[in-house]
């Protein structure tokens, strides 16, 4: 038996359940706008322990459906996400379903950790967990490699989804390199109730580097002593290097945010970035007894806030 499936004798049912990682970008250079809309990056992704889980649920028919669901300590929103194939976990099935001979009807249950449209890859993370907890249920038999190229045309946050670690994105951040980082760093994560959309922040970026002037190089790269500090554990050498091109234009879309990372800094926080799009924010901690403590302060002032871990593992198949 596949490790995490479940079979159900009373309902004649098969089930897989997986879990998947948010991410934050330790570093995020972004370059001008390509041709094709999009916009050049090199970015230190950083897979951290806030988890997506998914549940795949075999079912009548051929379709695929969707719930959702929130669960866990940030008290997530998820009224707003779509259930139909605009949703990244039902794109993923779909994807998968074309190449898989054994494919079933299935309903994918999602329960929301990660922030909602908050710069941390929550979508992207359910859409790596349906390919792989899919990919389980009906026997395809995929490698990780294959499922990531499948995962790519889903955007350049699933494939390191299902990977995790921490990576070195360029391109789009489809091209990923593993780069070396066992001993953990500690985080505190603070949420919104709102969320920014990702276009719209890299078009506030362009305003804002028409309006000041500011020529961006086109083909960003990754300072060496980022990746040398992450994989010493050195959280006070990494704590400078902290950087997110993104940062000024999300703090123009949301000004509070920049309330956010004084009050972090005030608190105690070695340093603070908005995470990618945002409008999450990653405070960067000494150890995990300082990142329980601050979490502690950041929540006295009323701020939704999380302490975690990364590196952390990619998408993995759970048990129940």
């Amino acid at each position: 038996m596949v490790p995490g499936r479940t079979f159900d004798m009373r309902a004649g049912t098969r089930s897989v359940r997986v879990r998947a990682p948010g991410k934050i970008n330790v570093s995020l250079k972004v370059g001008p706008p390509r041709e094709d809309g999009y916009h050049g990056i090199a970015s230190v992704f950083l897979a951290v322990s806030l988890y997506e889980e998914v549940t795949a649920t075999e079912a009548p028919g051929g379709g695929i459906t969707v719930t959702v669901n929130g669960q866990g300590t940030l008290n997530l929103p998820h009224d707003s996400i779509p259930l139909d194939r605009t949703n990244l976990a039902v794109r993923a099935a779909e994807l998968l379903a074309e190449v898989s001979p054994g494919r079933t009807g299935v309903v994918l249950d999602i329960t929301k950790r990660v922030p909602i449209s908050g710069g941390m890859g929550g979508g992207s993370a359910d859409a790596a967990a349906a390919l792989l907890a899919c990919d389980a249920l009906w026997g395809s038999g995929f490698s990780r490699d294959e499922l990531a190229k499948i995962a790519v045309d889903l955007g350049a946050d699933v494939p390191f989804a299902l990977v995790g670690g921490t990576a070195v994105g360029l391109g789009v951040g489809d091209q990923l390199t593993p780069a070396i980082s066992k001993t953990p760093l500690h985080w505190v994560l603070v949420t919104s109730d709102y969320g920014l959309s990702t276009p719209e922040v890299y078009r506030r970026l362009d305003e804002i580097r028409l309006r000041d002037g500011v020529e961006p190089d086109p083909q960003p790269q990754i300072d060496p002593a980022i990746l040398g500090a992450m994989r010493a554990g050195d959280a006070l050498g990494l704590a400078p290097l902290l950087h997110n091109d993104l940062q000024q234009a999300s703090l123009e879309l949301a000004p509070a945010l920049g309330d956010i990372l004084e009050t972090g800094r005030i608190a105690g926080a070695l340093a603070g970035i908005v995470s990618g799009s945002g409008p999450t924010i990653a405070f960067l901690t000494q150890s995990s007894g300082h990142a329980a403590e601050l979490e502690s302060l950041l929540a006295a002032e009323g701020l939704q806030a999380a302490s975690v871990r990364g590196p952390a593992h990619g998408a993995r198949i759970v048990a129940g």
